[in-house]
């Protein structure tokens, strides 16, 4: 009854006294500083606010307070600003340089300062990293009015002692997605039939960034421009406390911190954050919460394992990071199982906790400075009782692969070093724990069920052969990607070009020459041949460029050639003759032609946009090859015979006999399809290709054992696998292959697609060892039983086509460098596949 009652009061007008709902405590306010409602035009909650406008406010507030001062600290991939609007008293912001030294004195184990109350805390409140949960920027905005206007002595407390710091949209371009959705199907009146158009967003929904990217997971990866900004401005500051608002399903309530437990055995984040701050800070938001009649609930869901969150990695950064999640109206007004839920009362919620992490930052920041000190030292002390000194790594044959590894390391903060041909990354620095994170394996853990992922060794990511040592020969520090990759520029040759394919920038050369008119070749089989700079090997792959079959003059294609190189930095040799010193002559038949490939994705309703986003930016931001998108509601009558390549990624796929049968003439007549998780899955089960899943052994006389009710989500969830990495075999000679130096290579899956091997004996690609695990939770019987017997990569006959079928995930958030190939080498060598019947 309670609920219903503070439901119906959202509905007020929009008077001074309706956003009243949100602020009211908190007079008097500044009448020259202009309100929300005053500065759009509307009240909070009437509509959606636009990106645009939630930045230009904030700017209003900067230019007629001198509490406020606001930064952009990057753009997004449709160039929408990121900005931080930072607010404290207008002492403070007259020291604030001054004050951000002090602060970073405690970061740094290296300092022993002791004054833990005397410096203001930092507090980094931060919204909206999913655009279709749209209230917390709302909610922003009122929490930004709320500390530049109001004059209350809470609020000037608080400013004295604290520096803030609003990101109110960490998503632009998601929540522009949702904002245009929400508002155009806006009803007046409101309707709240949750099967109204304003409640149910088309595909690929607002949720994501431009390439359908889940931010909340790229705070370790740091594969988009919005977390990279975000990573950099984190490391200028590192603030105590951050905040991460989110929304969920309407027949909710409310989340808070603390989650569940994590799930490692041996966590490498102190007991001290997850137990005592969270429970800390708990007491507060459940206090504050109670005040306006709000239920809610913690611990029963969520964990902070997966350190890519925003809410978990401020907790390897010696802050603490906090989880919000809110029943979402999912529009204006929806109606649920405890009557009304409205976009009003959604904001409240979130600004009602906005506000609270202020209070609970500032009534023991002194805790918290003392604490985020020790988080560092500690790091130090942990590694010193360590065996593990340093992690050595490198890759001779592909140094780009390696430079965007280092990359990764240096945008966390995280100390490199080169003494020779190998990189080195001590275990006795700050990061610490961004070091075990980065290098460290699991197989113990104390949960089986996982909000996410449980494994995320990035070098593994990055197909990176690395090892521990007891040692450190330093050398020199790397400060900087400059000149990590400096092949020797390539010389003039009148007869041919030879480019080596283990660089994993070689892809995106080869579509370069193509795209510029020019024939390349791809050798399947290894050769020895003398260049213009001495004797070289070339592995499975290389690619041959001749210069008298080019329909463009030899001056032209040394130039292109040339160009590629400067813009991909790949080694590259040129050669005066074809015959080889080992292995095959350059003009043999296993120096094929390469077709261009004309590719094209299936997209819309049901398709798992993850991966289709996947597969887009990988090709967008670094193959620069266009794939063109077909949504499904066009597919009928879309002519394929314009494309020799159809990547259909997992999803959920109902096609009539007349599309499938359209499927299967087109792959038929020669073409390539490529197939993703439970798509794989969908081209076994309607029989598009002659191959199996693996079956279970069912046993009909065995008796089902009783089990308690209350277990089943626990028992059911731990046989998902939310996200574990395996190792593979490779077959090596294969064209899928091309470019891998080494047969075994980890895998990352996060499905439950178990593919056969071929009964074919030439097409299995890869299959998973005898002993896969590498690292993440997996359950016993789907190790042995469905994992072990099974295959990662296939490719299947159909007529006088193909179909590669990945059982797992070859492009997993932008970030799997060391599988991307395997699914490169399936678009642009696809068609030369012969299976041998």
């Amino acid at each position: 009854m309670l609920k219903k009652l503070l439901l119906g009061v959202l509905f007020l007008s929009t008077s001074l006294s309706a956003q009243d709902y949100f602020f009211k405590k908190f007079h008097p306010f500044d009448s020259q500083i202009p309100s929300p409602e005053t500065y759009l035009g509307y009240g909070i909650g009437e509509h959606h606010t636009r990106h645009d406008l939630i930045v230009a406010y904030l700017t209003k507030l900067a230019e007629v307070s001198e509490r406020a001062t606001i930064h952009e600290y990057g753009k997004t991939h449709e160039g929408r600003k990121l900005v931080m609007l930072t607010v404290t008293s207008p002492k403070n912001h007259t020291d604030l340089d001054a004050l951000k030294q002090q602060h970073l004195r405690f970061v740094d184990p290296s300092q022993n300062p002791s004054n833990y109350d005397d410096v203001p805390i930092f507090i980094n409140l931060a919204y909206n990293v999913h655009g279709n949960e749209p209230s917390s920027s709302e909610a922003a905005l009122l929490t930004a009015y709320t500390l530049v206007a109001s004059n209350n002595p809470e609020i000037l407390n608080y400013l004295d002692n604290a520096v803030i710091f609003i990101d109110p949209t960490i998503n632009p371009d998601g929540r522009d997605r949702h904002t245009q959705w929400a508002n155009t199907y806006q009803g007046n009146p409101l309707v709240g039939d949750p099967q109204d158009a304003e409640h149910n967003e088309y595909w690929p929904r607002g949720r994501t960034n431009h390439y359908w990217f889940d931010l909340n997971r790229d705070w370790l990866l740091g594969i988009n421009p919005e977390s990279r900004g975000k990573l950099t401005w984190y490391h200028q500051w590192y603030p105590n406390v951050v905040t991460d608002f989110h929304e969920m399903g309407s027949q909710s309530s409310y989340f808070f911190e603390p989650m569940k437990d994590n799930g490692s055995l041996n966590p490498i984040m102190p007991k001290e954050n997850y137990i005592d701050l969270n429970n800390l800070f708990g007491d507060y938001f459940s206090k504050a919460l109670d005040s306006i009649g709000s239920f809610y609930f913690t611990k029963e869901v969520f964990d902070g394992t997966y350190p890519g969150y925003g809410s978990s990695y401020p907790d390897l950064q010696g802050g603490l990071g906090l989880l919000f999640e809110q029943a979402s109206s999912r529009g204006h007004k929806q109606e649920t199982a405890f009557g009304e839920i409205t976009f009003p009362f959604t904001i409240r919620n979130q600004y009602t906790s906005s506000i609270t992490t202020v209070k609970a930052a500032v009534e023991n920041k002194a805790m918290m400075r003392k604490y985020q000190q020790n988080f560092f030292k500690s790091a130090l002390s942990n590694a010193s009782k360590s065996r593990v000194k340093g992690y050595s790594f490198g890759d001779a044959h592909d140094p780009n692969r390696v430079k965007a590894f280092v990359d990764k390391l240096l945008l966390h903060e995280i100390d490199v070093y080169k003494p020779g041909d190998k990189f080195v990354v001590p275990t006795q620095q700050p990061q610490y724990r961004m070091v075990q994170t980065m290098f460290e394996t699991y197989d113990k853990y104390r949960d089986s069920v996982y909000y996410d992922a449980s494994a995320w060794s990035v070098a593994n990511f990055y197909n990176m052969k690395y090892e521990p040592v007891t040692g450190l020969n330093l050398g020199e520090k790397v400060t900087s990607l400059d000149d990590l990759v400096k092949p020797s520029a390539v010389q003039k040759s009148r007869y041919a070009y030879i480019i080596d394919y283990d660089d994993y920038n070689a892809v995106a050369v080869l579509n370069f020459l193509q795209t510029e008119g020019l024939v390349v070749s791809s050798s399947f089989k290894p050769f020895t041949v003398k260049t213009t700079s001495g004797d070289k090997s070339f592995n499975y792959g290389a690619l041959v460029v001749p210069v008298s079959l080019q329909k463009k003059e030899a001056d032209m294609v040394y130039q292109l050639v040339r160009e590629a190189q400067e813009k991909y930095q790949v080694p590259m040799f040129a050669v005066n003759s074809g015959y080889s010193l080992k292995g095959i002559d350059l003009g043999s038949r296993y120096v094929e032609p390469i077709t261009k490939p004309k590719a094209a994705m299936l997209i819309g309703h049901g398709v798992r946009s993850y991966e289709a986003g996947e597969v887009w930016h990988l090709l967008d931001t670094r193959v620069h090859m266009p794939i063109t998108k077909i949504p499904l509601r066009n597919f009928g009558q879309t002519n394929l015979d314009k494309y020799n390549t159809l990547v259909i990624v997992s999803g959920s796929y109902d096609f009539s006999e007349k599309q499938f049968d359209k499927i299967k003439d087109w792959v038929s007549k020669g073409n390539t399809l490529v197939t993703i998780g439970t798509a794989t899955k969908w081209a076994v089960d309607k029989k598009l290709v002659k191959e199996k899943l693996t079956e279970e052994e069912k046993d009909s006389t065995a008796t089902v054992e009783r089990k308690p009710y209350v277990d089943a989500p626990e028992n059911l969830g731990k046989e998902r696998v939310g996200g574990i990495i395996l190792k593979v075999d490779l077959d090596m000679t294969h064209p899928l292959a091309f470019g891998y130096r080494d047969a075994s290579i980890p895998i990352y899956k996060n499905n439950t697609v178990w593919l056969a091997p071929s009964k074919n004996e030439y097409a299995t690609v890869a299959k998973y060892s005898k002993s896969p695990h590498i690292d993440g939770f997996i359950s016993k019987k789907n190790l042995e039983e469905n994992l072990k017997p099974s295959a990662s990569l296939i490719v299947s006959k159909v007529g006088s086509g193909r179909v590669v079928l990945f059982a797992d995930s070859p492009n997993f958030r932008g970030s799997w460098y060391g599988t991307n190939r395997l699914f490169l080498n399936a678009l642009f060598l696809g068609n030369k596949i012969e299976i041998p019947e």
